[in-house]
């Protein structure tokens, strides 16, 4: 794939008997209050299975931004003989062309348009994968909590491969999905109903989390009955808005 609250202050009587240890103690508790999940106790007793994106979702989309803004273009400039600049000016519009399209996120596609070997080039930048903040002990809490996880991904079945063998992600699953094997992209109605044909699922008793705008509205037309957004996809940048669409940070603050 080419690709809070503010800080709130108080005060309070402070019993005369009270140690210093236990006055810290009470204003810390008092400075950083608990924030409740986004998703109650309630909510979760509704859901039976719990559908994941991968890259933005789980994994930091800072190495897929890495990869296709800087690392591509650089060696495509090396091979053409041309500026960096020159070679992110030349590959924006071909990537934006194929924006939200099964070719957006196919390496094969890719190494055929550019002549590179976009497969090799992900392995030996795979050290930059990493997970976002609090993913992986998400997957952990919901597998104690005997939830069905299934993992959606456009991503290709190789640069899947190459993440799952450095994170280890799909043990986490019971099941994973390409869109390459539907023949469709998430943000497609063909992959939500191919999915509904291999995967058992109740889409009403369903939860879904992604970062894709479009791909949110393909699953809230699919009927899939809770859709999340996440604002901090890549740990380097800012959040970013989702209207239209309840939203956490991260995914950990559903649960």
């Amino acid at each position: 794939m080419p690709m809070t609250a503010g800080s709130h202050a108080a005060s309070c009587a402070v019993d005369s008997f009270g140690t210093g240890a236990d006055n810290a103690a009470m204003n810390q508790i008092i400075a950083d209050p608990e924030v409740p999940p986004a998703l109650s106790e309630q909510a979760w007793r509704g859901i039976d299975t719990v559908l994941l994106d991968m890259d933005g979702t789980l994994l930091d989309l800072a190495y897929d931004n890495h990869f296709w803004n800087r690392h591509v273009p650089r060696v495509y400039a090396r091979s053409r003989a041309i500026s960096l600049v020159q070679a992110q000016e030349q590959l924006r519009p071909r990537f934006r062309a194929h924006e939200g399209t099964l070719a957006w996120y196919c390496i094969e596609h890719w190494s055929r348009e550019l002549a590179l070997d976009i497969a090799a080039l992900k392995r030996s930048s795979a050290h930059r994968i990493r997970w976002l903040p609090g993913a992986r002990a998400f997957l952990q809490r919901l597998r104690a909590r005997d939830k069905r996880l299934v993992l959606l991904t456009n991503a290709h079945p190789t640069t899947l491969a190459i993440k799952d063998a450095r994170t280890r992600v799909r043990s986490y699953f019971h099941a994973s999905f390409s869109s390459h094997s539907f023949g469709a992209p998430k943000e497609d109605a063909r992959f939500w109903r191919t999915l509904a044909r291999v995967e058992a699922f109740d889409p009403a008793r369903s939860l879904f989390v992604d970062d894709s705008p479009a791909v949110l509205r393909a699953a809230r037309a699919a009927g899939i009955g809770l859709v999340y957004a996440v604002r901090r996809p890549d740990s380097r940048a800012p959040p970013r808005a989702h209207e239209g669409f309840p939203s956490v940070e991260t995914v950990a603050e559903l649960l």
